[in-house]
């Protein structure tokens, strides 16, 4: 074969290895060396998406829609959730996550990346005046680099108004506002309705690049939909069985007893301890068993035990039932487990 006759093939050979090197070089922007602050101070929703990492969005669908359509916009598409702590705002954008890895979005937002911006860290460890303010500006410098294929989601977004420093410093909000004007920067924005009356609102500059979504605190009904639809997560992780009668338990209890906290965070945290606490009880069943064996009157619990050992080694799970989550809002809230119906 000669040269002559292998030219349209290293011709093809080049145009393919030249997209592969572009391609790359556009991930390693958003990704690589190229942007080593972004990279320390965000967290890749879609990537974790990807790896089905987010636990599953259960309802939410009005808010979802909501916030793709206010992305799809061509100006002012930046949305803004507006919740109490715990009803769900982050749960909003995993969903967006999951939509955009599944190719559940429009086409404008398919190739797009949602990093999570930490707030708290990006403001911790800065000793100098405008070191927070540079750390910022190099961020939203590396998103225009990256080509606009960011969503950067800023969560406690109040935080970066209440950031500002002495009379004559840089507002943190002023680095913001011309890059989300110009669109090369993208954002989703959340915190609750009195930190945005209080810190957003007065900006009116900044208030107009955001377009609010409220998000309310799901009824008992969904939040046991939601318990439901997550449940597995748990289950997983603590080696054990939830019961359905559990899931509606911690949604009633933990609406009737726990106050100042919202469905479905706080009904999800029952949960979870319930969970981490039947685990415990039966990696203890040894213990409990030697210390029983030293008791005549005991021997009806010692063969409980011994069983539930045996289903536990064999792979039949312990369940979560009510008790359980009884026993957690006693110990959260004081209250007898006797008064808890």
């Amino acid at each position: 074969m000669t040269l002559e006759s292998l030219a349209p093939y290293l011709v093809i050979a080049g145009i393919i290895l030249l997209l592969f090197w572009t391609q790359k070089s556009k991930l390693k922007g958003v990704f690589g060396a190229g942007t080593p602050i972004l990279n320390s101070y965000t967290t890749d929703f879609t990537l974790l998406a990807k790896e089905g990492k987010l636990k599953p969005v259960i309802d939410r669908i009005n808010e979802h829609a909501r916030i793709i359509q206010i992305l799809s916009r061509k100006e002012k598409n930046n949305p803004i959730l507006l919740g109490e702590a715990g009803v769900g705002k982050t749960a909003i954008v995993d969903g967006l996550a999951q939509s955009i890895i599944a190719s559940e979005v429009p086409s404008s937002l398919l190739d797009k990346r949602v990093l999570g911006l930490n707030v708290s860290a990006l403001i911790a460890g800065t000793k100098y005046r405008g070191e927070f303010e540079q750390r910022l500006k190099k961020i939203v410098e590396e998103i225009q680099r990256a080509g606009r294929s960011v969503i950067l989601f800023i969560d406690e977004i109040h935080l970066l108004v209440q950031a500002k420093g002495s009379e004559g410093a840089l507002d943190p909000t002023d680095i913001l506002k011309p890059a989300l004007a110009r669109g090369d920067l993208q954002a989703i924005g959340a915190c609750t309705m009195e930190e945005y009356n209080q810190y957003i609102k007065p900006d009116s500059a900044l208030e107009r690049r955001f377009q609010p979504v409220f998000v309310g605190e799901p009824s008992v009904k969904m939040t046991i939909e939601i318990l439901k639809g997550v449940k597995k997560v748990y289950e997983d992780h603590h080696h054990v069985r939830i019961t359905d009668e559990a899931v509606k338990t911690a949604a009633e209890l933990s609406h009737e007893y726990i106050k100042k906290r919202f469905l479905p965070d706080k009904a999800i945290d029952l949960i979870d301890e319930a969970s981490a606490k039947v685990r415990l009880e039966t990696i203890e069943i040894p213990r409990r068993i030697e210390t029983l064996k030293t008791s005549s009157n005991k021997k009806l619990e010692i063969v409980h035990l011994q069983k539930m050992w045996d289903d536990d080694k064999n792979g039949i799970l312990p369940a979560v039932e009510p008790e359980q989550i009884r026993e957690i809002i006693t110990m959260s809230t004081g209250l007898p487990v006797r008064k808890l119906k």
